[in-house]
């Protein structure tokens, strides 16, 4: 492994056990009676309802019970590094690209059903994770099909899965007034670092130094994603 691939692994370490605390801090924010409440309503996230974006930031959690359940695919198994550099077609697509359009579909026919329907599958999925995600072995590759035809590392997949939940609980949070859930630093610490690799891939390093580092010189925006 060279060491620009080994400045993007995370695996070995604790990230099933934060996805699987960050996952149930979600599930505990669409419960919300406010979420129940605005379902229909704008989010803060243009072109999704706040049904719709919480049906996108519960499906980090709702897709792993299939993929763990489907046989292990045979598609070659790509670093995090490659996931994002090469293969990731959202992240430089625009809001109106494509591929950003038919997430946005995705995430408003997962919330279809309404609140009560999306929250029981949601507690449903993340208590069979709860029991099964620390059973799984190492080196466990899963693939989502509309992905392309290769797949991830188990873990490397979780820390992709881990973000979303983060970024979009503040998005669901804010679309309805509700405080942002203050996540614990074992759950956030991976999250800034991959989000700090991915403005640096957008932005290149001096702009992200500058940005954390020099409000004289810091450019209008860092973001990653």
């Amino acid at each position: 492994m060279s060491r620009m691939e080994e400045s993007w692994n995370w695996r070995g370490g604790r990230i099933r056990e934060v996805f699987l605390e960050a996952a149930g801090t979600v599930v505990e924010l669409v419960a919300e009676p406010a979420v129940a409440a605005a379902w229909e309503k704008p989010s803060a996230l243009r072109d999704f309802s706040v049904g719709g974006l919480a049906g996108h930031t519960a499906w980090q959690e709702l897709a792993l019970p299939e993929l763990l359940e489907e046989p292990e695919p045979g598609e070659p198994v790509v670093s995090l590094r490659e996931y994002y550099v090469e293969r990731v077609t959202w992240l430089d697509a625009g809001v109106d690209g494509a591929v950003n359009v038919r997430i946005r579909k995705g995430g408003e026919a997962t919330a279809v059903e309404g609140h009560g329907a999306l929250l029981a599958r949601a507690r449903e999925a993340v208590g069979w994770l709860g029991a099964e995600l620390p059973r799984v072995p190492a080196g466990r590759a899963v693939r989502m099909k509309s992905w392309g035809d290769w797949s991830l590392d188990l873990d490397d997949f979780l820390l992709t899965r881990l973000m979303e939940l983060v970024v979009h609980a503040d998005d669901l949070a804010c679309s309805v007034g509700l405080p942002t859930p203050e996540f614990p630093d074992r759950v956030t610490a991976p999250v800034v670092e991959l989000l700090a690799r991915l403005a640096v891939r957008r932005h290149g390093a001096v702009d992200v130094i500058r940005g954390l580092a020099r409000v004289e010189r810091a450019p209008a925006s860092i973001a990653g994603i």
